[in-house]
């Protein structure tokens, strides 16, 4: 099923394209998440996002949690918390499950926040 969403454009651009480097997603020291095939979404002028295939990621490291929020170019977002032997980092990962036509690359990927992760790029 199609979803559109609000579309981008000149004024709020978003481009989808593949990164070209290794990704990789730390938590301390634990590798949470290594990718050769990350995506980086560039959406106007906030920083670029690093999306890496849900499969490139410690699965077992991760609890799904019932947050959710909404963006309009993108669709709904939902959480996980990233368990570790140091503790939870808490909503530190979000996905879009059926994200909207304008960003459908993304699906089966997921983000995280630089500021509770570690994000190596190259």
């Amino acid at each position: 099923m199609s979803k559109v969403g609000r579309t981008p454009t000149a004024d709020h651009p978003i481009t989808v394209r593949p990164t070209g480097a290794r990704v990789t997603v730390h938590v301390g020291d634990q590798v949470v998440a290594d990718s050769t095939a990350a995506l980086t979404l560039q959406e106007a002028t906030y920083p670029a996002v690093q999306y890496v295939p849900l499969a490139d990621v410690d699965a077992a490291l991760l609890v799904r949690t019932d947050t959710s929020t909404y963006c309009p170019y993108k669709g709904d977002a939902s959480y996980y918390t990233i368990t570790t032997s140091a503790g939870d980092v808490v909503d530190a990962i979000w996905t879009y499950d059926q994200p909207y036509d304008a960003v459908a690359d993304i699906a089966g990927h997921v983000a995280f926040y630089p500021s509770k992760v570690t994000i190596s790029v190259g």
